[in-house]
């Protein structure tokens, strides 16, 4: 029998976010683990303690001390490695993890002069209460402090790359065809635009938060101290925590702020998505070259030539991962039965891994662009070979002409199609057909000077909008 993995130490990681790809997403520990998870929990119960004496809620008792405060915020504060133990301990009695969480504060409490004050802890709160509020710093501080600022990275990347390709002529290819040429910098732009509108819309996003009790009534806390205002202490302490305040509820936040995250974040992914397969296909015809340096490694087991677009492929795969965990807790965490149920507590737990393979494509994109260089002597050779591209223009004048009263010009498309469609045209091939066709010196001439490379419109000064 081959030896148990399970039963080695340290221990052997079960997904590869925490194996293989551990370092890429290592920073998305401190806001989004089981630990995180858990000093989120100290935060939101000592400020709780806090807030109800610095706004005298419950009368007859004292304020707090500086010194005193700044010992309930240490306990989050020093929650380390001997804290995460220690815990992990009282829930294995308490088989409740919240609980545990308030047993850890009231240990520190003994001795000081806050232990007469101790069963201030989690009072008025359910757990629900706490855990809404703790999600909710965890998934605002892993999205503004790691995510977002990798994910504005690479937009930041794909812009800058087409500013600076803004001028190279490519053929483009609709339906996989040749088509009218564009630039490359443009079609980049293209995605630099649509991503930057994610990037805005993310961070725009409401995190919202609740503390009402057991089914959102309050009624623990109006039974107890029917003369104090509790909607205006919670919303006071939810915006204290720098959320906004939802003010109904049933014992759980309804957690549609996260379904409208991660629906933004599931659709920046997909964008990103097409950069990925876009950008590999323009590798495969040549218009990018890949450094080895930048890419790393090995290209092929068997084959020294190949530089493989591996960050690409990988980012793929990553997004595709990602999006489907998305848009799983967006479906999941919009329903509860009644007034509570506990699905959404399985399912925030997976937070962590999509976004985690998020950023993990996000850094390998990131990576791959940065190991490219563009070919603009293939894109050139690809343009010449595909003259009839120019078939377009020849009609879209004709056919202006035409309606200017012009004769001559009639059936404008039909023509273009005979010579084009299905046929290799050369630049002799289209200039002679121009020459025939008995337009206007002016037109004539414009015609002929014409190349697919110089066909491309506006596309250069489109790229400008990237900075409106």
């Amino acid at each position: 029998m081959p030896q148990s993995f399970a039963d080695l130490t340290p221990p052997i990681a079960l997904t590869p976010l925490d194996g293989r790809y551990r370092d890429q997403v290592a920073p998305l520990v401190d806001h989004l683990s089981e630990a995180a998870l858990n000093r989120s929990r100290l935060i939101v119960e000592t400020e709780w303690v806090i807030h109800l004496l610095d706004n005298e809620a419950i009368p007859g008792l004292r304020t707090l001390t500086e010194d005193e405060r700044a010992l309930l915020r240490a306990i989050p504060e020093d929650f380390g490695a001997e804290g995460i133990a220690e815990h992990k301990e009282i829930e294995r009695e308490t088989v409740h993890d919240v609980k545990a969480v308030e047993y850890y504060i009231k240990r520190r409490l003994q001795g000081t002069s806050l232990e007469p004050l101790a069963e201030i802890v989690h009072i008025y709160c359910t757990s629900e209460d706490v855990n809404n509020l703790a999600y909710a710093l965890m998934i605002k501080g892993a999205v503004r402090d790691v995510w977002l600022p990798a994910f504005e990275g690479v937009v930041a990347q794909i812009a800058d790359l087409a500013r600076e390709t803004a001028d190279v002529p490519m053929l483009s290819r609709t339906h996989g065809q040749p088509a009218t040429p564009t630039t490359l910098g443009k079609e980049l732009a293209v995605f630099a635009h649509r991503l930057q509108r994610q990037a805005r819309r993310i961070p725009a996003n409401q995190t919202l938060g609740k503390i009402n009790g057991a089914t959102g009534t309050y009624a623990a806390h109006a039974i107890s101290v029917p003369d104090t205002d509790w909607e205006q202490i919670s919303r006071s302490f939810v915006e204290h925590l720098d959320l906004t305040w939802n003010p109904l509820t049933t014992q759980i936040e309804s957690h549609d702020w996260q379904a409208e995250l991660y629906a933004d974040m599931a659709r920046a992914g997909r964008i990103l998505h097409n950069v990925a397969t876009d950008v590999w296909t323009y590798i495969s015809l040549g218009y990018f070259r890949q450094r080895l340096s930048a890419q790393g490694g090995t290209g092929s087991s068997t084959m020294p030539h190949k530089v493989n677009p591996i960050r690409f492929e990988n980012a793929e795969a990553n997004l595709e991962i990602s999006g489907a965990l998305l848009d799983v807790l967006s479906q999941t965490l919009v329903t509860s039965r009644m007034q509570r149920d506990l699905t959404d507590s399985t399912t925030q737990r997976n937070v962590a891994p999509a976004i985690g393979h998020s950023l993990l494509a996000i850094q390998n994109i990131a990576k791959g662009l940065a190991g490219l260089d563009v070919d603009a002597e293939a894109m050139a050779a690809d343009l010449e070979g595909n003259w009839e591209v120019l078939g377009e223009a020849v009609q879209s004048v004709m056919r202006t002409l035409g309606v200017q009263g012009h004769e001559g010009l009639d059936n404008p498309y039909e023509r273009l199609k005979e010579l084009t469609r299905g046929h290799r045209v050369t630049g002799e091939d289209m200039r002679a057909f121009i020459g025939d066709l008995g337009l206007p010196d002016a037109e004539r001439d414009r015609l002929l000077a014409l190349t697919p490379a110089s066909y491309v419109g506006c596309a250069p000064r489109l790229v400008g909008h990237l900075d409106d």
